[in-house]
């Protein structure tokens, strides 16, 4: 019997994978359930290359594969971290329809898993690129212009064309409803921008795992059926969360996504703001007894979090202040991103709270903390019916006595609009790197 078809072995890998899942679920597990899912791929890997023909290949394009992938990962920095994550999307599902395409050239493909396995994955590669160019900035315009008609005019064209190949199973029709997966991909993807991004990378990370699973029917490997629909399955779930957290249906953020406004629509010069400095800042926060810091993209371009936990330890040993952190679902550009940013300054996971924990104590607070946010913050998310944003929950920080923004200048978030937040009376706003800015935070806590 084929090693690899044996049940205990995949039932041990698959249990790998479960339990490291398990333990994401959870900051304090989190380490242990990465190094069982490492374990439960070495596993999977090994057992792949005694099982098949050409060894060397494989293992040469492993160890390609390997080298690039420690590379990207090394010279990767955090803030960068979406973009990656979209491009590796990417990548699984080109592999997967390149498996696809080999079934099709060698006559040896099931006339429904094929076509399936092919649609989905060339419609992950083209979206997640289209993902990570938006993320780094390659992309500047928002193809909103493209109907949500036209989208879903291409996929039930789609449709026609799997039941076409299913019938006839021709290399054109294999071609062509490809084609067509390429440029849905392009188009849903392409519409999407602003808050949505995070939800867009969850569901690409969902299709790369369920086209996985197709795949496993494709060349008869229960494992990486298992495994597929395991990653599918976490990243419908996740997506579903991200919609749940911005108040939005799935179907809205594929079909009918909200459009990012320009500068030239929202903003007014005649506003007035007011300053401080960063010894301004420490004399409130040294007399505060509560803050809530908020962290955002603008921390993790400033790479802030270390200085931020000093600022924060420094406020609770010296000066007795309780000291909470509120992060919002969708802060950063991916699910998680400003989890991963104060995990890696190691601040104490009992001082994070989600939005729904945190909310309603921003009313109670001396000091709201900003550092780098804009969008998670804006209060037209509750006040402008017509804005891009109306709708998503935010952290309610202007309910709290003081708050402190710490940005480079008054540019927009990610959405494109002003921040009536920043022209609060309770609202002072310091202008500088977020990181620099906390720094002269914390020598004036440690002098004054």
């Amino acid at each position: 019997m084929n090693i690899y078809s044996s049940p205990l072995i995949n039932l041990a890998i698959a249990c790998f994978f479960i339990l490291s899942l398990r333990g994401l679920t959870f900051p304090k597990s989190a380490h242990r359930s990465n190094i069982l899912g490492i374990m439960g791929i070495c596993l999977a890997i090994s057992i792949s290359l005694i099982s098949i023909r050409h060894q060397f290949l494989a293992l040469s394009a492993i160890v390609i594969g390997a080298i690039i992938g420690i590379y990207i990962s090394q010279k990767i920095k955090l803030t960068a971290l979406p973009q990656a994550v979209a491009a590796f999307n990417g990548l699984g599902g080109l592999a997967a329809f390149l498996i696809s395409c080999s079934a099709v050239l060698e006559e040896n493909s099931d006339i429904i898993d094929t076509p399936v396995s092919a649609a989905l994955g060339i419609f992950t590669f083209s979206g997640s690129f289209i993902a990570f160019a938006k993320l780094q900035g390659l992309i500047k315009i928002n193809f909103h212009q493209i109907s949500q008609t036209i989208n879903i005019g291409l996929f039930f064209i789609l449709i026609l064309a799997m039941l076409r190949y299913a019938y006839h199973p021709e290399l054109i029709y294999f071609c062509i409803l490809s084609g067509i997966s390429f440029i849905l991909g392009i188009s849903v993807t392409g519409r999407i921008g602003g808050a949505d991004m995070p939800i867009v990378i969850a569901l690409l990370n969902a299709t790369t795992g369920l086209d996985s699973a197709v795949i496993g029917f494709v060349i008869n490997n229960i494992l990486l059926i298992t495994t597929g629909a395991l990653i599918g399955v976490s990243g419908m779930i996740l997506a579903y969360i991200m919609c749940q957290a911005m108040n939005r249906s799935l179907f809205s953020v594929l079909f009918n996504p909200k459009a990012l406004q320009t500068e030239t629509d929202v903003f007014d010069n005649d506003k007035i703001i007011k300053t401080a400095s960063p010894a301004d800042a420490a004399f409130i926060m040294g007399n505060a007894r509560k803050i809530i810091i908020v962290p955002g993209y603008g921390m993790a371009v400033a790479q802030a979090q270390h200085v931020l936990k000093q600022m924060a330890m420094l406020l609770i040993k010296k000066y007795n202040v309780e000291v909470k952190f509120a992060i919002h679902p969708v802060a950063g550009r991916m699910p998680g991103h400003m989890n991963v940013l104060l995990a890696e300054a190691d601040i104490p996971y009992e001082y994070i709270f989600g939005l729904s924990d945190i909310n309603n104590e921003f009313s109670s607070a001396d000091v709201a903390y900003v550092i780098g946010a804009n969008d998670i913050t804006n209060p037209l998310a509750k006040t402008d019916a017509t804005s891009a944003i109306f709708g998503m929950p935010i952290l309610d920080v202007s309910k709290s006595k003081t708050v402190l923004i710490v940005k480079r200048s008054l540019s927009f978030g990610y959405t494109g609009l002003d921040n009536p937040l920043f022209y609060a009376d309770n609202t002072l706003m310091l202008f500088g790197d977020a990181q620099k800015v906390t720094a002269e935070i914390v020598k004036d806590l440690e002098h004054q």
